[in-house]
């Protein structure tokens, strides 16, 4: 199966047609959360560990060692806020992102 790496310096021509996705598994290759306008902020002394923002994060931007929970990806997270409504301890602000 054809890896194809899509940076900023690949050209239009470079791009399968109509955006034709030809490996599966690539979404951490592209980076989408500069599409972010908010942003949800870990307070870590706020945090329980239930991970609920895990479950519910359609993005798997929330970092996950040793079963617990250590921070958020930001180069993924598109900023939709449900971490911030599911977690029943306020663990996270929800903030207009700084560009």
């Amino acid at each position: 199966m054809r890896k194809m790496r899509v940076t900023e310096e690949s050209t239009w021509k470079e791009l399968t047609p109509a955006g034709i996705i030809i490996d599966a598994g690539n979404a951490e290759d592209f980076k989408t959360g500069d599409w972010r306008t908010m942003r949800p902020v870990w307070h870590e002394d706020k945090c329980k560990q239930c991970l609920f923002c895990f479950y519910v994060c359609p993005d798997s931007s929330i970092k996950i060692e040793n079963g617990k929970m250590v921070g958020v990806d930001y180069d993924h997270c598109k900023g939709c806020g449900v971490c911030t409504e599911v977690c029943p301890f306020k663990a996270f602000d929800f903030v207009e992102e700084q560009k």
